[in-house]
């Protein structure tokens, strides 16, 4: 609950509330409920604002893809995260698309699926982070990106 019920509602009127980046009267970009963004007028979001948004982001995926494979969650957690890595970056329905890759990770063939995740276009497209998702698919244990 806000600390500031009622303020907010009238900053909501006057400001509007517009979930997609747009010009304000004065030509800068601005979100929500005119929260500067242009890095050029000295705007940007906040840290916290990231990690909640972010977080938010996370258990959307999850539960999207929990929903729509339920076998996941099964998978070790580090295997769990690299799928939810590449629902996060491809969306469930991109992710699913991965028939065989997701095949072999259901039957335990984990080498044969981190060669999967590199052979795809996802992976030319993504590069570092495919190889460094197909390595922790493949062994299982947590690793850092290594530096490009």
């Amino acid at each position: 609950m806000s600390d500031y019920p009622g303020l907010r509602d009238m900053l909501k009127q006057h400001e509007g509330v517009i979930p997609y980046v747009y010009k304000d009267s004065l030509g800068y970009d601005t979100i929500g409920v005119g929260f500067l963004v242009d890095k050029n007028k000295g705007g940007g979001c906040p840290p916290a604002v990231i990690d909640f948004w972010l977080d938010y982001e996370i258990a959307a995926k999850k539960a999207e893809l929990l929903s729509r494979l339920p076998w996941v969650s099964s998978l070790s957690q580090i295997r769990q995260d690299c799928l939810f890595d590449m629902a996060y970056n491809l969306g469930v329905a991109g992710l699913v698309g991965f028939s065989q890759t997701l095949s072999h990770i259901k039957a335990g063939e984990f080498e044969a699926a981190a060669q999967g995740m590199l052979s795809s276009r996802w992976a030319s497209q993504v590069g570092r982070r495919a190889v460094h998702l197909a390595n922790l698919m493949r062994s299982g244990e947590w690793s850092p990106l290594p530096p490009a």
